[in-house]
């Protein structure tokens, strides 16, 4: 991958041996990143240097090496390899943009029927008491996320908890509102749910398929592994419970436009079973992510562990190839990734937005940077009825970004990850510009995963285009 512009090539091993070679002797030469050759004295002397590599020469003849290097300064010369990172000079002006709130997450409910035993939200509690949110307070966190969209027409809200079915009712009612609110002031919402399903009856199904964008249904894969993680109150499992209500779910919106999320621990480092126990009831949008936990849970993950849930992910790469050429493919969300345009250069460089275009609401209206701050007073922002208050909380979430992170300016994986998530950085790192050491690991190797898969994807369709020539 070539990180400025984007680019992926399949290389054969001449390229790939040479690559290295070319690069140190590009830097040497510009005493910067690697950057084209520039005249014929340049090209020679880097031509000098890939043929008399002695490692090189041992490997491969002459005209194979002359033949991988006129490719590499073809690429270099077309801007598809060793590109200039055209944004980091541009950071500046980016973090003091003008910006608007365009998505709120609603915790509608401070309390949840399960008891998870690794839910951040410490049973729905958020480190303080249990309540549910009022309609009153739901339509006036509506009223400001209206008021403070500026002209943006497109808003998203996502109903969670706790467990957000617990009060139910407000969220029909504030959807409602919300559609009243579209008319008024030509706004279109989206909204989305997060339910653990327990309480996913047909009468709220019914109401998600006419009003939700999208849903998301906890389930963390096999049954041992869900009842160990996700119990009742009494300590008994939920799986059996929740299963058939979430296949239907799935099923009802035509496998579209919902996904399977989970969460796998130290408990299953062979978490690939999971994800492929999920693809095989049939689930087809599915993701199962790592957990964030403190270094002293027993189920939380450890550098020591990233090996072996590296390999997790190559085996589920490999298998979800074989499955799509057997007919049976599913998608798994952290293997997403668009090679041909990608996501705005704006969530590139800063990721969700959590501070500045997106914030967390409680029950009681109080505004926080994202759902996994609240509770903390540290990050108390303001609140529903008064807005954003604290100025200097939202300029510091301004500045986060992937260039404000030492360790992200020379990743590959920069562009794609945006630095990482803000809130996990903070609670391992004590700053929201640090970085999450497991989860950084796993990230790359994520979308080291979904680069093959893409690539060999694009291979076949290019087979297949010959064959029918």
């Amino acid at each position: 991958m070539d990180t400025g512009s984007g680019a992926v090539h399949v290389t054969d091993d001449v390229v790939f041996d040479v690559l290295p070679v070319a690069e140190q002797r590009l830097k040497q030469m510009t005493g910067a990143d690697a950057a084209s050759p520039g005249g014929k004295e340049a090209r020679d002397a880097l031509t000098e240097a890939v043929l008399s590599d002695a490692s090189l020469r041992e490997k491969h003849d002459e005209a194979a090496l002359r033949e991988a290097l006129d490719d590499i300064l073809e690429l270099i010369e077309a801007d598809q390899l060793f590109t200039e990172d055209v944004y980091e000079s541009a950071i500046d002006s980016f973090a003091n943009r003008k910006t608007v709130v365009k998505a709120l997450c609603l915790n509608v409910a401070h309390d949840c029927n399960l008891r998870c035993t690794y839910c951040f939200a410490d049973e729905g509690e958020y480190r303080g008491r249990r309540g549910m949110m009022s309609a009153d307070v739901g339509k006036t966190a509506l009223d400001f996320l209206v008021r403070s969209s500026g002209e943006r027409r497109h808003l998203e809200v996502d109903f969670f908890g706790g467990e957000p079915l617990m009060n139910f009712r407000v969220v029909q009612e504030l959807v409602a509102y919300g559609r009243e609110l579209e008319q008024q002031h030509d706004k279109q919402f989206r909204f989305t749910l997060t339910t653990n399903g327990v309480l996913l009856t047909d009468e709220v199904l019914d109401f998600c398929n006419r009003e939700m964008s999208n849903l998301v249904l906890s389930i963390d894969g096999r049954k041992e592994v869900h009842d160990r993680m996700r119990p009742f109150a009494d300590g008994s499992g939920s799986y059996d419970r929740i299963v058939e209500r979430l296949k239907k779910a799935a099923d009802s919106r035509g496998q579209t436009n919902y996904y399977v999320r989970g969460t796998f621990t130290r408990h299953n480092l062979d978490f690939a079973q999971d994800v492929l126990h999920l693809a095989d009831l049939g689930f087809e949008q599915i993701s199962v992510e790592p957990v964030v936990a403190s270094p002293e849970d027993g189920y939380a993950l450890r550098m020591e562990d990233v090996p072996a849930l590296c390999e997790q992910y190559d085996i589920l790469a490999r298998e979800m190839l074989k499955r799509q050429a057997e007919g049976r493919p599913f998608n798994f969300f952290h293997f997403n990734i668009d090679l041909e345009g990608g996501p705005c250069v704006y969530k590139r460089l800063s990721g969700c937005g959590a501070g500045c275009e997106y914030l967390g609401v409680t029950p009681w209206g109080e505004l926080y940077p994202c759902h996994q701050f609240v509770g903390d007073p540290d990050f108390l922002i303001g609140d529903v009825w008064k807005g954003l208050d604290r100025e200097d909380i939202r300029q510091q979430f301004k500045q986060c970004n992937v260039y404000s992170r030492k360790e992200c300016r020379s990743c590959f994986a920069r562009l794609y990850c945006s630095g990482g998530c803000a809130a996990n950085a903070y609670h391992f790192d004590g700053k929201i510009t640090g970085i999450y050491d497991v989860g950084c690991a796993l990230q790359k190797k994520r979308i080291e995963c979904a680069i093959m898969l893409k690539a060999a994807l694009s291979e076949e369709e290019e087979i297949r285009k010959e064959v029918v020539k």
